[in-house]
């Protein structure tokens, strides 16, 4: 396998654990994102409010756009124990050259917050990322105010490198100071020996 090989990332990439699905996103998910993104909290932090069918529009669109540009891989979120959609996540500004990608775009429905299923999407793209793409570096970035966000990507063994301000158009004029996390290649091995042991994933075929 040559390199440039190795880093090709199916469009239809499909990743999961025991208790989660990432499946691409279809266009068909549009009904069950919208219910699920009703509670008006959830968008404080985001850059777009979700609850809102326009918004949403542009987010699915955006996602669309992104994928066709090879540059992310957006995916819905499905509970594998009831098959429900509960949320989304991507692994987006995807650099081949640099061996960089970022998670994010990340958010659940209410009732499935704190319920694990966030650590196990991380767990099956960053697994992705390092095992089978083999690459150095993986990232998050999320609002400075958000502090439960933050102790999320504490708890799935980021780092804190630093904050970029005036960062973000927020999709209420707030301009947004953003904080990067940061997971290297070489502190894989002892994250999945210790904070992810209990969980195993692969790809979905």
């Amino acid at each position: 396998m040559t390199l440039s090989e190795q880093h090709i990332i199916p469009f239809d990439l499909a990743l999961e654990t025991d208790r989660v699905l990432l499946r691409p996103i279809r266009e068909s998910d549009f009904d069950d994102f919208l219910a699920l993104a009703q509670d008006e909290d959830t968008w404080t932090y985001f850059s777009l409010n979700l609850a809102d069918p326009v918004q949403l529009r542009q987010w699915m669109s955006d996602a669309a756009r992104d994928r066709e540009a090879d540059t992310r891989r957006p995916f819905t979120i499905v509970e594998k124990a009831t098959g429900r959609i509960v949320g989304s996540t991507s692994m987006g500004n995807i650099s081949r050259h640099d061996l960089r990608v970022e998670i994010g775009w990340s958010w659940l429905g209410k009732d499935f917050k704190g319920s694990g299923l966030n650590r196990h999407s991380k767990f099956s793209i960053m697994w992705y990322v390092f095992e089978v793409l083999r690459f150095e570096r993986v990232e998050f970035k999320t609002d400075v105010l958000n502090s439960r966000a933050r102790q999320g990507l504490r708890n799935v063994g980021g780092q804190e490198e630093g904050v970029l301000r005036s960062h973000m158009t927020m999709w209420n004029d707030r301009r947004r100071d953003s904080v990067y996390y940061s997971v290297l290649k070489k502190e894989w091995p002892v994250l999945q020996e210790t904070i992810f042991k209990d969980l195993h994933t692969h790809e979905a075929h």
